[in-house]
C-alpha cells in the first residue's frame, strides 16, 4: 500500500470548473487506510478532505471547502496513483461536485519535496 502520510502535492492540471489553483499545497495525513487533509489558498479560504486508501494506493474521498465568495462547496473524488521514475507520486483524479451544478472534472496532482 502507498503511504501518503505527510506527503505534499501540488496541482499540475485542473478542469476549468474546479476551484483549486496551482498555488495550493495539499499535505496528506494517513493513519491505517484513512486519509485526511486540511487545505487553503488561492480561491479556497478553508478546505478539508476525508477518505480511504485501497491496497493499490487509490484514493476515494469527499471534500468540503469555503471559497473566496463565502460559498460552501462539496464534492467527491477518486484518485489513481502513478509512480514516477524519480520515486514521487502523480495522482490522476476524477471528481464531481455534490453541490452547485454537480459538474464533473479531472485533475492531476504531483508530489513535491
Amino acid at each position: 500500500m502507498v503511504n501518503y502520510h505527510q506527503r505534499k502535492f501540488k496541482v499540475l492540471k485542473n478542469s476549468t470548473n474546479g476551484e483549486v489553483a496551482d498555488d495550493l499545497i495539499f499535505e496528506y495525513q494517513q493513519e491505517g487506510n484513512i486519509l485526511s487533509c486540511q487545505y487553503a489558498g488561492g480561491e479556497i479560504k478553508q478546505g478539508q478532505l476525508l477518505g480511504t486508501v485501497n491496497p493499490a494506493g487509490a484514493l476515494d474521498f469527499v471534500y468540503q471547502q469555503i471559497n473566496a465568495k463565502g460559498e460552501l462547496r462539496t464534492g467527491r473524488c477518486q484518485s489513481k496513483p502513478e509512480l514516477m521514475p524519480n520515486g514521487k507520486i502523480r495522482l490522476h483524479e476524477e471528481w464531481q461536485w455534490t453541490s452547485g451544478d454537480l459538474s464533473k472534472g479531472h485533475s492531476i496532482l504531483e508530489e513535491i519535496s
